[in-house]
């Protein structure tokens, strides 16, 4: 996620995090810093008039000037903006007066903001807009922004600065706990970024970084070469088994591709999962696996596996240099875990029991094919196909009849639903707002009772060619109140396959809940009440962010969701309770697969990135590490390396996809919490959970945040009990 603007603003800003994501791309539009003195550089050259540099207009101190936006001026826009911040560092760096908290960390508070606001629009672009056009200008941008933020953490005149306010930060009774804090990341992240390195080593740091920069974006670029290259178009009568509301998506997407008359299956998550779990071509059904799982590993032009070498040699030496045994060490040294060796304890405790679960699934399975006739052996192709038919078998549950009541635009209203019951928001959509895509909807956000305003959340629900897949979380503008109130500006990102004209978009239980896990980011930066930027919403350690995410998926399966948003796309007759009763009792079906799919990948990540120095064939390494660890041979990790954009797109989630369990045992502990309580709407615990969690951002260590919610540390029992696992012995 991005700290600053400055430090990592080369991977921050153009590797928004797919999927998961928790990634603001800027804090609030800066006002220049007049309380230094010293040199500064000579005066800017005129910005660019396209990208608008200047504040945002509008409503609510300015929204992101999308329509101004081309693609020929985001590079001439950037350097301008350079240009300025350099001069605003120059004026902090050079000052004459004492280092005090004001004149330097909150000065470094205040700079930037054409930076910041064009870099929002350019990050923007890269996640959702990237055609070939924008992707040239991205990869002269990115060693451009690395360069950059290099000058700012290798800059000594201020580091001394930093390092000098923080040593008196140590004993300053007069500091408030949220400025010793600020001053304490602000040292900790230079000092991470070589600010102690001699000269020649501070050279070849900032050599590392570019050539990273570079790296992570041509990996990007690759993966979404390969899932816009290995599309499948079908015929009709390829299309067998599949449900009216899939095909509709299917029909919808050909035709947009200029292939009427066909059905696509689009080499995306949203558009592969029901392919798998209904098609009763088991041949086809192995050709897209293959499509999807392999994007990256196809041995040509696009193929990623050289880039993770090199990405992998680079980030060991950077942490040697850094004085960290791994990149691993370094990264988790911030993150609430602390060590790999903590974060690997963990997963190699719930391992086990995943594994043990897949093999009572295969045998299920297995035996259902039999009893059908089909006399095959399961393959990882066949999982979600016979995983369906087991799950009506047993539970009697067919995800197509909750499908038919699960419509995007209802289930947003429910969302909503949530914020104003649990958070005490209310939403208003927003008509005559710039948008970068006519897709992508806008509502102000209010306190309910008060009539303040919150801050504005932008929608943008569908795939589309440019658009990275996944799911993930924005913020265009951070809250805080160091010049003032200002409020946030957050959206939230899909990639679900838009229907025909006029036909409702149905999703499947799996996106509803990724649909609620991406809100419970935006609402936490929402919910932010911080003075500093830095500090602000979501800027979190990596394996805390994912707590309010998850937490919030549990609402969901609530009574008062279903029974309001959960309606019949023909009928309109609200979610029957025996079909509610059957989701309830189904809820850990599958549950192996879910864990041991996810895991292995987090597995994978983290014994990369501790392999310190060693020559790395990835796609060895990783064959390898899975036949270690006992990875069962009906599943494949939820992100092949290849096209593992967590980890190889920038350094956000690298050694740390560890984060959505470490998280999850914060969650199933907190939910308990609530359960023991008045239940998951219970007012107190509402309040209780946005006064300690969602809006306190980084103010504080997340532990102390936690237990400040719950009154203890989380431990494993709970997480093993959501997931229905036996508890170890002696675990609290």
């Amino acid at each position: 996620m991005r700290r600053s603007l400055f430090l990592g603003v080369s991977v921050a800003v153009l590797s928004m995090t797919v999927l998961s994501a928790c990634q603001p791309t800027a804090k609030a539009p800066a006002t220049p810093a007049t309380q230094v003195s010293g040199p500064v550089d000579p005066a800017p050259p005129p910005a660019p008039s396209g990208i608008a540099l200047a504040d945002w207009s509008g409503p609510f101190g300015g929204l992101p000037a999308f329509d101004k936006a081309k693609v020929e001026e985001f590079k001439p826009a950037i350097e301008a903006a350079m240009t300025m911040a350099r001069a605003e560092i120059a004026a902090i760096a050079g000052s004459t007066e004492p280092a005090t908290f004001d004149n330097t960390i909150k000065a470094m508070e205040q700079i930037g903001g054409p930076l910041d606001r064009v870099l929002t629009i350019f990050g923007v672009w890269s996640g959702g807009l990237a055609n070939e056009a924008f992707q040239s200008v991205e990869v002269e941008v990115a060693p451009m922004l690395s360069a950059f933020s290099d000058e700012i953490t290798q800059n000594a005149a201020l580091f001394a600065r930093i390092e000098t306010v923080y040593n008196a930060s140590l004993t300053d009774a007069t500091m408030t706990s949220e400025q010793k804090r600020l001053v304490s990341e602000y040292y900790k992240d230079f000092v991470r970024s070589g600010a102690k390195l001699d000269v020649a080593q501070k050279e070849r740091l900032a050599t590392i970084n570019q050539e990273l920069a570079g790296l992570f974006t041509a990996f990007g670029q690759n993966v979404l070469k390969d899932q816009q290259a290995y599309t499948l178009y079908l015929t009709k009568e390829e299309t067998a088994g599949l449900p009216d509301g899939v095909l509709a998506g299917m029909a919808a997407a050909a035709e947009a591709a200029g292939k009427p008359g066909t059905f696509a299956v689009q080499n995306t998550r949203s558009s592969v999962e029901p392919f798998l779990t209904f098609s009763t071509r088991r041949d086809l059904r192995e050709k897209v696996f293959n499509n999807f799982v392999n994007r990256g590993d196809n041995g040509d032009a696009n193929d990623t596996n050289a880039l993770m070498s090199q990405i992998l040699k680079l980030r060991a030496e950077r942490a040697t240099m850094l004085g960290y045994a791994t990149h691993a060490h370094w990264r988790l040294e911030p993150a609430m875990a602390q060590t790999p060796e903590r974060a690997m304890e963990l997963m190699l405790a719930v391992w086990p029991a995943a594994v043990a679960r897949v093999k009572e699934e295969v045998a299920d399975m297995q035996a259902l094919a039999a009893s059908l006739g089909d006399n095959i052996t399961i393959e990882p192709w066949d999982y979600r196909y016979y995983a369906e038919k087991v799950r009506k078998q047993k539970y009697d549950l067919d995800t197509n009849e909750v499908k038919a009541y699960l419509q995007l635009d209802k289930l947003v209203d429910g969302m909503f639903y949530v914020g104003s019951e649990l958070f005490n928001f209310s939403f208003t959509p927003m008509t005559d707002i710039p948008v970068f895509h006519p897709d992508v909807q806008v509502w102000e956000v209010k306190d309910k009772t008060t009539g303040r305003h919150v801050g504005v959340f932008y929608f943008d629900p569908y795939a589309r060619d440019g658009k990275r897949s996944g799911a993930w979380m924005n913020a265009y503008r951070n809250q805080s109140r160091i010049n003032g109130e200002i409020t946030t500006i957050v959206s939230n990102n899909s990639n679900f396959v838009k229907g025909a004209p006029g036909e409702p978009v149905l999703i499947s239980w799996d996106d509803a809940t990724t649909l609620l896990h991406e809100f419970g980011h935006a609402l936490h930066g929402l919910s932010s009440n911080v003075t500093y930027p830095r500090l602000s919403g979501t800027n979190v350690a990596r394996d805390y962010v994912e707590f309010p995410s998850q937490l919030l998926e549990h609402w969901l399966s609530t009574p008062e969701m279903l029974n309001r948003f959960a309606l019949h796309y023909q009928t309109g007759e609200p979610m029957p309770q025996a079909l509610v009763d059957k989701i309830k009792t189904a809820a850990n079906f599958n549950q192996g697969f879910a864990t041991v799919e996810y895991l292995s990948a987090a597995l994978v990540d983290m014994k990369f990135h501790l392999a310190g120095n060693a020559d790395i064939d990835p796609d060895a390494f990783e064959r390898e590490t899975l036949a270690e660890i006992g990875m069962p041979r009906e599943i494949v990790m939820r992100h092949r390396s290849p096209h593992f954009l967590h980890v190889f797109s920038s350094d956000g989630y690298s050694a740390g996809y560890y984060s959505y369990l470490w998280s999850d045992t914060l969650t199933a502990d907190a939910y308990e919490a609530f359960m023991a309580a008045g239940g998951p709407w219970d007012a107190s615990m509402g309040q209780k959970l946005v006064k300690h969690v969602f809006s306190t951002g980084n103010t504080l260590d997340p532990a102390e945040a936690y237990r400040n919610f719950r009154g203890k540390d989380a431990g494993i029992a709970a997480l093993m009990r959501k997931r229905g696992f036996p508890v170890p012995e002696g675990a609290k």
